[in-house]
């Protein structure tokens, strides 16, 4: 594996190019608008998406799907509500037996299908990884020690894929629990936002520390609904990417749920932000997936009324600080 293609050159895109550039591949970034492929090529700066950080030069960026895709391995970074129609429109030039390596963290609405079932509908010949944990981009494009889960069912493509893009710096933990890995990453935008408001709200650590735990029991929940291990819930792509997103202004969910819980508008916050907060997208998809799959998760369907059906943070909080005390078990 010495040529990797990625789909999708946000900041999240642009900083795994600069990871994988350093374990010594050849890449080729993909990118949607044709002044981020000229700032990459022409001045080796993604200003748009990953501003202030000088990119290696030997990254090559391009407009073009098909070219991304002739590679030994793809990561897909494009959003998660998108990943469906970028792998259709790519799906003509993947070669078969070309691991997809799902790097987008969400949940698909109207399907409520994950990121993993999307890809393996529309790339059936496509060996399905993913690659998910604690990492804002900023650090990792800066060479910041990171640790990530990388997780495929066929172990020694997991393993190839590990020794091609893993360095000392960009710690690559392999697992096989595919389903365990995405669920972690995507539902926790969703208690990142649930977090924030409550930090703007001025609520205190103690709220979000519990908030932080019992949005943690949902996810492991969910888990086991869907046939995922609940120690892959405690490891990087769950508990770790948890910590993380949860708790710093740098998190697009967080800082979103801090603006919420100042009592900004939805509508006036996405409209400030070129970059996408998952976990609006992802609020609705999960909380349906959990009626459809008859899991209790009272906080996310707690921030999908806010987000989406209007509901007033200060009776929400109070609708779940008025739920029966419970056993913790």
């Amino acid at each position: 594996m010495n040529k990797i293609g990625i789909i999708g050159a946000g900041a999240w895109g642009t900083a795994l190019a600069m990871a994988v550039g350093r374990a010594g591949r050849d890449v080729v970034l993909q990118a949607h608008e044709p002044e981020v492929v000229e700032a990459i090529n022409s001045s080796h700066t993604n200003p748009i998406f990953l501003p202030g950080v000088t990119l290696d030069p030997a990254i090559h960026a391009t407009p073009d799907l098909a070219e991304a895709a002739d590679a030994d391995a793809v990561l897909v970074v494009a959003p998660a509500q998108h990943v469906r129609s970028i792998c259709e429109k790519v799906a003509p030039a993947w070669k078969s037996g070309v691991p997809a390596v799902i790097c987008s963290k969400g949940i698909e609405m109207g399907t409520s299908a994950m990121m993993g079932e999307v890809v393996a509908e529309v790339l059936p010949d496509a060996p399905l990884a993913v690659l998910s944990g604690p990492t804002f981009a900023i650090e990792v494009a800066k060479e910041s020690p990171t640790g990530v889960t990388l997780a495929c069912a066929d172990q020694e493509i997991g393993q190839r894929l590990v020794d091609a893009i893993g360095t000392a710096k960009f710690r690559t933990y392999l697992s096989d629990d595919v389903m365990g890995a995405q669920l972690g990453g995507a539902v926790k935008n969703v208690l990142a936002i649930a977090c924030g408001a409550v930090e703007g709200r001025g609520m205190g650590d103690n709220t979000r520390a519990m908030l932080l735990t019992r949005g943690l029991a949902e996810i492991v929940r969910l888990g086991i609904a869907k046939r995922a291990r609940p120690e892959t819930l405690m490891g990087l792509s769950g508990i770790g990417d948890i910590t993380l997103t949860c708790n710093a202004m740098h998190s697009r969910n967080f800082s979103l749920g801090v603006a919420l819980g100042k009592g900004e508008t939805l509508e006036s916050i996405m409209k400030s932000r070129k970059t996408v907060a998952e976990g609006v997208h992802t609020t609705a998809a999960v909380t349906a997936l959990a009626k459809r799959l008859d899991v209790a998760m009272p906080l996310c369907a707690t921030v999908d009324q806010v987000l989406n059906h209007g509901a007033d943070i200060d009776e929400a909080i109070s609708g779940l600080l008025a739920r029966p005390l419970a056993h913790e078990n």
